[in-house]
């Protein structure tokens, strides 16, 4: 019973931070059509940079709020000087620059901050373990499993019942139409770009304290991510949070009984997924 419990929170705070991941990859590709490859590069700025303002303001809290933000102001940045330029041309064109732009990204990491591994401290109210059956369990795993579905509510409340949510699902659902009634679509893609850069990057600044950081971090997470997004239905909000669990409690469990052949489990199920229903748990048959 011990290890189910153990295995079973282990897979919720993974899957937390891969529905943060996932969440603003499928909302880019809902909105703008694009196939984000840096979005895991994202992450890895979010876990970084926290680090990097922890050494200038001691506080975890403050890295996870400055430092989320100023990845989604280089969405922004991007988003106008790169991507635009593109959406009117083939899916390779996306692919090839936005794998062009992980490249860049890890390479300017690993000339900042350098190529070994780094260990971010949990604030001290989440430090430590408390007591789970006959052993112990860390208190920060913990938060992730409670602050990841808070988050995901939050979201959910915004795109359902806020102006500019309806407006981001209104665009994902028809581009030309949201157009036509006034809405400025340059405008949106830009924000809708930085929201999911600042998503991707708050994952990395939360998951900072849960795994060493090291330049190729973001590598893992965003061919995670994409299964997530595959599996869920490309688009689909709550298919990305059911995905997220989904694969986090595979890895989990996967890790615990399958040894080395968890590392292969993912890719069966996205393989399984794509043969018996191509569009994903929740998303829409074209």
């Amino acid at each position: 019973m011990e290890t189910f419990a153990a295995n079973l929170l282990n897979g919720l705070s993974w899957g937390m931070l891969l529905f943060l991941i996932s969440v603003g990859l499928t909302t880019v590709f809902g909105v703008l059509g694009v196939l984000n490859f840096a979005h895991g590069s994202f992450f890895m700025l979010g876990a970084y940079l926290c680090m990097q303002i922890m050494h200038i303001v001691p506080s975890f809290w403050v890295g996870i709020i400055v430092g989320p933000l100023l990845v989604g102001g280089l969405g922004v940045v991007i988003e106008k000087m790169l991507l635009r330029k593109i959406y009117d041309r083939d899916i390779s064109f996306q692919l090839l620059l936005t794998f062009a732009i992980l490249l860049f990204l890890d390479d300017s990491v690993r000339l900042i901050w350098g190529p070994g591994y780094h260990v971010v401290e949990a604030p001290a109210i989440l430090a430590g373990t408390i007591p789970f059956f006959d052993h112990t369990y860390p208190i920060y795993r913990l938060f992730l499993v409670v602050i990841g579905p808070l988050i995901g509510l939050a979201l959910w409340s915004f795109f359902h019942f806020t102006r500019w949510g309806k407006v981001v699902r209104a665009a994902a659902v028809d581009r030309e139409m949201a157009e036509g009634v006034g809405i400025r679509v340059p405008l949106l893609f830009t924000a809708v770009f930085a929201f999911g850069s600042w998503l991707a990057a708050l994952g990395g600044a939360l998951a900072a304290p849960h795994q060493s950081l090291a330049p190729a971090m973001g590598e893992r997470i965003i061919i995670e991510s994409f299964i997530v997004v595959v599996i869920g239905g490309m688009g689909s909000f709550p298919g990305a949070f059911a995905g997220a669990l989904l694969l986090g409690l595979l890895d989990s469990f996967g890790t615990a009984f399958a040894g080395r052949a968890q590392m292969a489990l993912p890719f069966i199920l996205l393989a399984v997924v794509l043969l018996f229903r191509p569009q994903g748990f929740f998303g829409r048959e074209t």
